[in-house]
């Protein structure tokens, strides 16, 4: 049966460094954006971010790479993943 490697990514956690890193944006950025997109982080002495908020980091560079405002980004990536996760909803609803 083949690896789902997805499967392995989900309980990573990058630290902010790894995040600014993998972005390709500056840790004041990041903060910047973590406060204004309320993403979620974890940890207090070193702040981590799950796979769920390296996704939202990641897509907010591309829409302000696409040449969006932050709060024009923002508000975008938070109906995409609204509308990703009503899909997964109604896939669980026929199914089950």
């Amino acid at each position: 049966m083949p690896v789902d490697v997805r499967d392995h990514l989900l309980g990573l956690e990058l630290t902010l460094g790894q995040v600014c890193q993998v972005a390709g944006i500056s840790k004041m950025q990041l903060d910047y954006w973590t406060q204004k997109a309320d993403i979620p982080t974890h940890g207090r002495k070193q702040r981590t971010y799950d796979m769920d908020a390296v996704e939202t980091v990641l897509l907010i560079k591309q829409a302000k790479d696409r040449g969006l405002s932050l709060s024009a980004a923002i508000h975008a990536v938070q109906e995409f993943q609204a509308r990703v996760a009503r899909r997964g909803a109604v896939s669980r609803q026929v199914a089950g």
